[in-house]
């Protein structure tokens, strides 16, 4: 079964981009979001280093993987090949819920762009204009890919698993100096491992980090075996039986080639403030904007109504009652809990808010509402709105139309580095001089003629 002939290939538009993207091409602003995008996503990585989850895959990697080789675990620092690197630092990237979104197409690239472009980068011996240049090219494919299964194909897939798998074949192969003909196989054979469901969310599950640890893993795979000359699926985004095909009921093709190489898409990209779910991100925001203006207490709080897209329904309203601490991360009732109580939603309080009374109270005092504005503007832009019902019979409103973090709200760079030292502080992953070094590589990248091991 093929395309008709006079059907578009979009698949291939999108391999010749990411196979001819060039340094030059790329405006400047956009190679500095992308260095500000790496440091954020590293650091999320050294958050991530005593997660159980994380733990868990680094020990396979351990056990399946070389004892050595090119390629860097950042959080253990040990050495291997670039599968299996790529592997656990996507994995660590992706636990701590502090790395970026876009949200457009509800897609978190760096945790499945940054891993594979480091590993590979490091083996080759690549420089680091190489490295940037993978990257933009992985986020710009990635995140269209993102749009163009849409809604519906997020509602039950991880789209950071799915569209995170072609991400990470379109860095790797762009770092390999893929042809447009090979980039397509390699995006063939990543479409079709593209995996990740969200029903992990129920249970509890690991599932999340293996999400991006396969997409790491399958994505390099794809683009090293079209290095061999494998062939894959060169429809596999818009063929009768592709990924939309069986992945999507309101696919958009249009947003597969919008304006490749003049939107930026990496551009739009946001960073994570909070350390939870995006989705709780607007409202924990509003809550913030009416506790500061009416000089409110978490005393003071009846109750709260989080008014919301469906998507955050979909996503949060299966957490009901969180048994772990990245479950309670999908709890919009603890995320308000803590803005409530503790001011922030940081990593120690997440930490220190699962087994709170208190904490569980006000969760019960939490619920969310379909709003139909706020849902008419997602995944585009995502609103906060709250009503917070007092103690003394008032109903107090609050919005928010671009949360922290977001490009019109966006984080400086003295905020990312202080989000670095904090988050790479947290696990005690690196020392406050490895965490400024880092800092310093990542600003000087574009200079360095071969990416190194980034902590020594």
């Amino acid at each position: 079964m093929t395309a008709a002939k006079d059907t578009p290939h979009l698949s291939a538009e999108l391999a010749a981009f990411a196979a001819n993207l060039r340094f030059e091409d790329i405006p400047a602003p956009v190679l500095r979001r992308a260095e500000d995008l790496l440091l954020d996503c590293l650091a999320s990585i050294l958050a991530g280093a005593s997660a159980r989850p994380v733990l868990a895959i680094d020990r396979y990697a351990a056990v399946m993987g070389p004892a050595d080789g090119p390629s860097e675990i950042l959080i253990n620092r040990r050495r291997t090949s670039p599968v299996f690197a790529a592997m656990v630092n996507a994995a660590a990237a992706h636990v701590v819920e502090q790395d970026d979104v876009h949200n457009g197409s509800v897609f978190h690239p760096a945790a499945v762009v940054f891993p594979p472009a480091l590993a590979v980068a490091q083996a080759l011996g690549s420089s680091g204009r190489d490295l940037l240049v993978a990257a933009v090219a992985g986020y710009e494919v990635g995140i269209r890919v993102g749009e163009y299964l849409g809604r519906s194909h997020y509602k039950i897939f991880h789209t950071t698993g799915t569209a995170g798998t072609l991400a990470a074949a379109v860095t790797t192969g762009r770092l390999l100096g893929l042809s447009p003909e090979a980039m397509l196989n390699a995006l063939g054979s990543a479409g079709t491992q593209a995996a990740g469901l969200w029903e992990f969310l129920r249970d509890a599950a690991d599932s999340k980090q293996l999400h991006t640890a396969r997409a790491a893993a399958n994505g390099i795979a794809a683009a090293y075996l079209a290095r061999e000359g494998f062939t894959g699926a060169r429809h596999i985004l818009e063929g009768p039986q592709g990924m939309a095909a069986g992945m999507s009921r309101d696919a958009d093709p249009s947003r597969l080639t919008d304006r490749l190489g003049t939107r930026w898409a990496l551009a739009e990209t946001s960073f994570k403030f909070h350390a939870s779910c995006r989705h709780t991100h607007p409202a924990a925001d509003a809550l913030q904007q009416v506790m500061r203006e009416h000089s409110l207490t978490e005393d003071g709080i009846e109750r709260v109504v989080a008014h919301v897209h469906q998507g955050a329904i979909d996503v949060l309203g299966p957490v009901v009652d969180p048994r772990t601490v990245h479950q309670s991360k999908f709890s919009m009732g603890t995320v308000l809990g803590l803005i409530a109580r503790k001011g922030r939603a940081g990593l120690p309080e997440f930490d220190a808010a699962l087994d709170d009374p208190a904490i569980a109270a006000f969760r019960a005092r939490v619920t969310m509402a379909l709003d139909p504005e706020v849902d008419a503007a997602y995944p585009q832009r995502w609103i906060g709105k709250v009503t917070v019902y007092t103690r003394d019979g008032r109903q107090l409103h609050g919005r928010v139309d671009e949360p922290k973090g977001d490009p019109g709200n966006t984080l400086s760079r003295a905020e990312i580095e202080a989000k670095t030292l904090s988050l790479g502080r947290y696990a005690d992953a690196a020392t406050d001089a490895q965490l400024r070094g880092l800092i310093s590589a990542i600003w000087n990248l574009e200079k360095a003629e071969r990416v190194e091991p980034l902590l020594r």
